[in-house]
């Protein structure tokens, strides 16, 4: 039964008198929330007799306004199961924030044997509080404590004040020494029928709440709603680092709990962390008792016929850290070991090959490349490929149905490309209801919460395989940490696990030249993403020459004159096979045979076929894979929007691209800007020049002023009779007049002696 659809049927497994305070408000938030009405939440209260009043609930429903984390049916589950229910074998459907495994559990409530609480043989009140404070308390910190007391309308004794809050442990424990059992001396008369209280967190001396604590070491576990026997057991099954387990004289057991927390926010995380184990075990928690100022029963003092007393010291494990390590080692949810001998003659079929040669069903694949390289119209047609049962490059795929999780683009502009790819790989579009988008472009949230969200949404679709891109938008964490990088990596497995499907990804290059390094090493970031997926494909770019680029502009022509002419034009044997392969020839043929119209419209798909040769590029696709032999590399043309395998074999002699280095291409940059303005220069002297010019000669001096450049700049470019600058030279000659002092002339040549 899927139980988070009714929760009127999680309602039937619930008794309202069961339920504490808190617990009736979550199930009157969940209901709400839900969308349920008041009556529901009034009707089931009514049957708590005890505690019920008509219009409580409607004036409390008026105070749910909701929130960022909304309370839904599965905490009335949670609380359901907690008061015993056991639901029905595969359970219930997860809400969107619940956790997708069951941790937390230790023990079974129902087989559990109890442990029996003994009462002290002597009573000595004086050594029980001296104990309890030198257990939890430095000599010279505060201690906070209650010992008036009033009985409120149902009977229960609760503390009257702030009480004490300005002696130290030291002072205290000096004082018990010196009084014995006489412990009123010390912290003053109580009322033996309602017993006395006192803070398990040392104190600033100025207050009792929180801001008044002043280390946050630890916290209240109490549960007065099953057997003290049976919570004696499992606060000892739970190996919890109990500093002093104390009985209350009522009906319950006061565990104080090491959590040794830096700071407030901490100590609220792990108090929220133990409750949850402590709940998922069968514990039904007071939660009025997480604050770290709580009051808790003084242990030395009676309550009625009974006493408070020290039941143990020192339990389970030694500090926060030890258990919490040791709790999630019992709930790792590994696999049991396995012999090989018992597998060897029935070994498991393999899962079948998602894409032939390179990946299995449930397997992870990377894709990496530079940016720009295409990579997700790459994915595009691997989700085409699939949905289809087509090939996808050159290898063929597994027909099924396929989620694409977009990350990227937006809407329009993803199930635009989706068309345009479909139209030209040439695919008739039969079976689009294998493809899923997932539009999450602005939306998006790292993965270890992106997973469970994923796992959820797609737990009934079916899908064989999961296409992520690109991942740079939800990584957790520093891509280049290795340990981050491990945990992010392991987010997929748990998806490829829970939905039984591949997952494949995207990711980019690092910076610098990457023809060098191996395929698996060149994706950005930490070592992981080369060793955790399955398959490893890379991309990268081919250095294409002017020549290579010709005979694709060449090929790409002479198809789209083959074309129309065969949707137009009947074909005669005045072309040879020879001419059908030169572009220039296949035109001057179609110039003389097709009518000015058709010409017209073939000239347009000409121009159209030479605009998209011009930014065709060339990719080299390698692998790294775990489960088949490697693959030769494979050459692809990516001529927008799609790949095409270069059938003809005319990139495998090509080379990766390889960067020009940075000094170098600054060098380029200074040569051609002095090239620049040298010719700025002539320009400029050719204009004073012809504004001097008498018999062919112009005065160097008179020309240095209109350009503004001394006449000894002039000199050095003109060379001043050493080696000339060639672009100056085929113009002009520097001359000099000895009868006039060697004064300099420029003197106009074109060319001639």
């Amino acid at each position: 039964m899927d139980y988070k659809s009714d929760s009127r049927e999680l309602l039937s497994h619930l008794s309202a008198s069961d339920c504490n305070y808190e617990e009736w408000t979550l199930v009157g938030m969940a209901l709400k929330q839900d969308g349920y009405s008041v009556d529901v939440w009034d009707e089931w209260s009514s049957h708590d007799r005890g505690r019920y009043h008509a219009g409580e609930c409607e004036k409390k429903w008026r105070s749910f306004n909701g929130n960022a984390n909304p309370v839904t049916s599965g905490t009335i589950f949670q609380i359901a199961v907690n008061h015993g229910w056991q639901p029905e074998r595969g359970g219930y459907e997860l809400d969107w924030d619940s956790p997708i495994t069951e941790d937390g559990m230790v023990v079974d409530k129902n087989w559990i044997e109890d442990k029996d609480v003994h009462a002290p043989k002597e009573w000595h009140p004086g050594k029980e509080l001296t104990k309890y404070l030198q257990a939890l308390f430095e000599p010279g910190e505060t201690v906070g404590y209650v010992t008036r007391s009033w009985k409120n309308d149902k009977g229960k004794y609760i503390p009257k004040d702030k009480g004490v809050y300005n002696k130290t442990a030291g002072q205290l424990i000096e004082e018990l020494a010196k009084y014995g059992d006489d412990i009123s001396y010390v912290v003053g008369d109580y009322d033996p029928e309602g017993g006395a209280w006192i803070r398990f967190n040392p104190l600033d001396g100025k207050g009792v709440n929180n801001e008044n604590v002043t280390e946050f070491r630890y916290a209240l576990v109490e549960s007065d709603s099953m057997e003290i026997e049976k919570q004696n057991a499992i606060l000892r099954e739970l190996e919890l680092p109990i500093a002093v387990l104390v009985y209350s004289g009522g009906k319950s057991l006061h565990a104080i709990v090491r959590i040794d927390a830096e700071n407030y926010t901490e100590y609220r995380k792990r108090v929220d962390y133990l409750y949850k184990i402590c709940e998922k075990n069968g514990m039904v928690i007071d939660t009025q008792n997480r604050n770290p100022s709580r009051l808790s029963r003084m242990p030395g003092c009676t309550r009625g016929d009974k006493t408070q007393y020290i039941v143990d010291c020192n339990l389970g494990k030694k500090n926060w850290n030890e258990w919490q390590d040791w709790i999630e080692s019992v709930n790792d949810n590994l696999p049991d070991m396995e012999g090989l001998a018992d597998e060897w003659d029935q070994m498991p079929d393999l899962a079948p090959a998602l894409i032939e040669g390179v990946l299995r069903e449930g397997h992870k694949m990377l894709i990496a490349g530079p940016s720009k390289a295409g990579k997700s119209f790459l994915l595009i047609e691997l989700v085409v490929a699939i949905a289809e049962g087509k090939k996808w490059l050159n290898w063929q795929c597994r027909q099924g149905r396929v989620l694409y999780v977009n990350l990227e683009l937006d809407r329009a502009s993803c199930l635009h490309r989706f068309k345009d790819v479909y139209t030209a790989m040439g695919i008739l579009p039969k079976n689009l209801q294998n493809i899923d988008i997932w539009n999450l472009r602005g939306k998006s949230v790292p993965m270890d919460k992106l997973a469970p969200k994923l796992i959820r949404r797609a737990l009934k679709k079916n899908y064989i395989s999961i296409i992520i891109d690109p991942i740079y938008k939800i990584i957790t964490g520093d891509e280049n940490n290795a340990s981050e990088m491990g945990a992010f990596c392991n987010q997929f497995d748990l998806v490829c696990t829970e939905l039984g499907c591949s997952v494949i990804y995207c990711h980019h290059h690092s910076k610098g030249a990457q023809g060098d390094k191996k395929a698996a090493d060149r994706a950005s970031g930490s070592g992981v993403f080369a060793r955790d997926p399955d398959a490893v494909l890379d991309i990268i770019q081919l250095d294409t020459s002017k020549d290579l680029m010709q005979q694709q502009v060449n090929k790409g022509l002479c198809n789209v004159c083959k074309t129309f002419l065969d949707s137009h034009f009947g074909w005669t044997e005045e072309l040879s096979q020879d001419d059908m392969l030169s572009s220039s020839k296949m035109i001057a043929y179609c110039e003389n045979t097709l009518d000015t119209w058709q010409m017209n419209t073939l000239r347009k798909q000409l121009n159209d076929e030479l605009a998209a040769v011009s930014t065709m590029t060339a990719w080299r696709i390698d692998g790294t894979l775990r489960e088949f032999p490697k693959f030769e590399p494979v050459d692809a043309w990516f001529r927008y929007p799609i790949h095409y395998m270069d059938a003809s074999g005319s990139l495998k002699d090509t080379e990766p691209e390889t960067p020009v280095p940075v000094w170098q291409k600054m060098k380029e940059r200074r040569a051609e800007r002095a090239k620049a303005e040298r010719a700025e220069l002539l320009s400029q002297i050719n204009t004073a020049y012809e504004g001097l010019e008498e018999n062919g000669v112009a005065p160097l001096d008179k020309i240095a002023e209109q350009v503004v450049k001394s006449a000894e700049t002039l000199k050095a470019y003109f060379g001043n009779g050493k080696k000339k600058r060639k672009e100056y030279c085929d113009v002009y000659e520097l001359i000099y007049n000895k009868d006039e002092n060697n004064k300099a002339y420029l003197k106009y040549i074109n060319g001639t002696d």
